[in-house]
């Protein structure tokens, strides 16, 4: 088992499910934590808290579709693994489509859960790195004079066009000052280059 440090978050109405499986996974060397409707779950989950969230699909009042849709919406990314013992395939389809891990039906070999588990850890942890590192750069623009920054935001927007040339021309000023703004913007940013930088602000949606 891996990341300690994470939590199987388990909600299920039926109070015989919640027990066995928590027993199950704590002899596993699981933290896990229970809960038996979606609004409790709600009412205690706080979004710093690593891991994976266990969901029952089938609940009274608020269902496990709900709840997924409920964290989407407050852009809450704990990765769900649906169980279900009468969800159809349009419910899985949905649930998938949504962003979970995987939908089981009860009843499921717990081997099978265990690796859904460790991809839903894996799966909170990258979400989580990526977090911490775009914070980390939005941090570094910040820092940024204003004129660094501007010339940031031209070479992210027009990564055809980047030589300090074309950067002057549109700025008016000297591709002098364009290189050693450049050279200063990398420093700081902590960026090797000017593609580096252009990657990660893409696919980290930085700015």
């Amino acid at each position: 088992m891996t990341a300690t440090h994470s939590t199987v978050f388990l909600v299920d109405d039926d109070s015989r499910i919640r027990t066995s499986l928590a027993r199950a996974l704590k002899m596993r060397g699981y933290t896990v934590e229970t809960f038996p409707s979606a609004e409790a779950f709600l009412q205690s989950y706080v979004a710093a808290q690593p891991g994976c969230l266990i969901l029952d699909y089938g609940m009274p009042g608020l269902n496990g579709l709900e709840l997924q849709e409920r964290l989407n919406e407050d852009k809450i990314t704990i990765p769900i693994v649906f169980i279900s013992g009468h969800g159809g395939i349009s419910e899985s389809v949905q649930a998938m489509k949504a962003g979970a891990v995987d939908f089981l039906e009860k009843p499921f070999r717990q081997h099978t859960l265990i690796k859904c588990i460790e991809e839903a850890f894996e799966t909170d942890r990258a979400a989580r790195a990526l977090i911490k590192e775009t914070q980390s750069a939005k941090e570094k623009f910040d820092r940024l004079t204003a004129r660094e920054q501007e010339i940031a935001r031209i070479m992210i927007s027009n990564a055809s066009a980047t030589s300090s040339k074309e950067i002057g021309r549109i700025l008016d000023i000297s591709p002098r000052t364009v290189d050693h703004h450049r050279a200063r913007i990398l420093e700081k940013m902590e960026m090797k280059s000017v593609a580096q930088l252009i990657d990660f602000s893409a696919s980290a949606e930085l700015f």
